[in-house]
């Protein structure tokens, strides 16, 4: 299955670089009802409180059921998982439970139905903070099918190659969920209203705050909940719960920053290769992530570097468009030294910290190479163009 898993990650990153663009170009998103309530994230939320009921749950069945032992699975899987909330709280909670062993689909049943909504949920919310016209797009097209059966392909491999007692179960039960999964985010795109994506400086520093708190806290999720380790809850929520206030403070202020006037040269670019990135990584993510870890890692790695360079690509055009000589020049130079920058600050953020998992450095490191880059990208942009107005060889001659 290994071999499947490098093949899954050959294929989709085809079929997003063949046939997303023409998605990404389309200008036409459609209207909405435009129900405040029917956004990928306050589904999110649920399905995170659905992995946690049932984590308390399999706690429940394993302490009454099997004594709290862990070994008869624990072999399956590598190492980390099935570090139990054993506390005085949830023995009592266990000890009053009624017929515990019917809890028994708690155990790898029931989050291999709530683990694609989950990162499908996740993906669709970024995708919607950068633009949301892209969102409906992508949310509304063959392409969250297309997503739904390319992850779900991931975990049944994974499924397979882990060969656990329940994996044939597993694996029909994550066939459905992705029946169901892309119904719901369709559905969900198709009540959102429109509005302009992000372009200006503040707004794009509050996107990178809101990914990357997004992301450690569903990185958070996957140890403590997907991971069956419950147990390390007690010692990751006071940084959960700061950086949930971290989120939530950044997308209200989100939700009031103006767009402002049309953002300069260099930043735009940079908007623009971010959302072609977002886009075409949409359908291959995940066997690209889990190639790494149950593929080729080379393989994984070619195809990422692939997409990054194919958005660059797409981006470039769609930027410089109309753009002089002269100014396509100086955009250059500013891009050279914006990713430097950036690229330095992602590596600072890599090296100064030490993490458990190895995600949660590079999304810190993302998430603070986009920041310096665009406001190297900003500042080098208002220093142009104000250059442009003032100088005598651009004023506007006299009537």
């Amino acid at each position: 299955m290994a071999i499947g898993v490098d093949a899954a990650v050959v294929l989709t990153t085809a079929i997003g670089l063949a046939f997303v663009p023409r998605l990404v170009r389309s200008g036409d998103s459609g209207g909405g009802a435009g129900r405040a309530w029917a956004r990928p994230e306050v589904f999110l939320c649920l399905v995170v409180l659905l992995v946690y009921l049932n984590q308390v749950l399999f706690t429940v069945y394993i302490l009454r059921v099997h004594a709290g032992g862990t070994s008869f699975i624990a072999r399956y899987v590598p190492e980390g998982w099935f570090a139990l909330a054993d506390g005085s709280a949830m023995r009592s909670l266990a000890a009053h439970f009624p017929h515990p062993e019917l809890l028994a689909p708690s155990m790898l049943r029931v989050p291999a139905f709530l683990e694609l909504p989950f990162g499908l949920l996740s993906y669709v919310t970024v995708l919607r903070w950068l633009d949301r016209g892209l969102y409906k797009r992508v949310a509304t097209s063959w392409t969250v099918w297309a997503a739904s059966l390319s992850y779900t392909f991931a975990f049944c491999a994974v499924e397979w190659i882990l060969d656990t007692p329940y994996a044939v179960d597993d694996i029909v039960i994550r066939a459905c969920t992705g029946l169901v999964t892309p119904l719901l985010i369709r559905w969900l795109a198709r009540q959102d209203t429109d509005a302009p994506a992000i372009a200006s400086f503040a707004q794009m520093l509050l996107f990178a705050v809101s990914v990357w708190a997004l992301g450690q806290l569903v990185l958070t999720v996957y140890d403590t909940a997907l991971l069956y380790n419950l147990g390390h809850l007690g010692g990751r929520l006071p940084g959960a719960v700061v950086t949930a206030a971290i989120l939530v403070a950044a997308r209200w202020q989100a939700a009031r920053t103006s767009p402002g006037g049309a953002s300069g040269l260099a930043l735009n670019s940079i908007g623009t290769g971010l959302r072609w990135a977002l886009a075409l990584f949409f359908v291959a993510a995940l066997p690209i992530r889990y190639g790494v870890n149950f593929g080729t890692p080379l393989i994984a790695g070619v195809a990422g570097l692939l997409i990054c360079v194919a958005a660059g690509v797409h981006a470039l055009r769609e930027g410089l468009a109309g753009a002089g000589t002269r100014r396509t020049i100086l955009w250059a130079l500013q891009i050279a030294a914006a990713l430097p920058a950036g690229g330095a600050a992602g590596v600072a953020a890599v090296w100064l910290v030490t993490d458990t998992y190895y995600e949660a450095g590079v999304l810190r490191a993302a998430a603070l190479c986009f920041a310096v880059a665009v406001a190297v990208c900003a500042l080098t942009d208002r220093w142009i163009d104000r250059r442009v107005v003032t100088s005598p060889e651009t004023a506007a001659p006299e009537v």
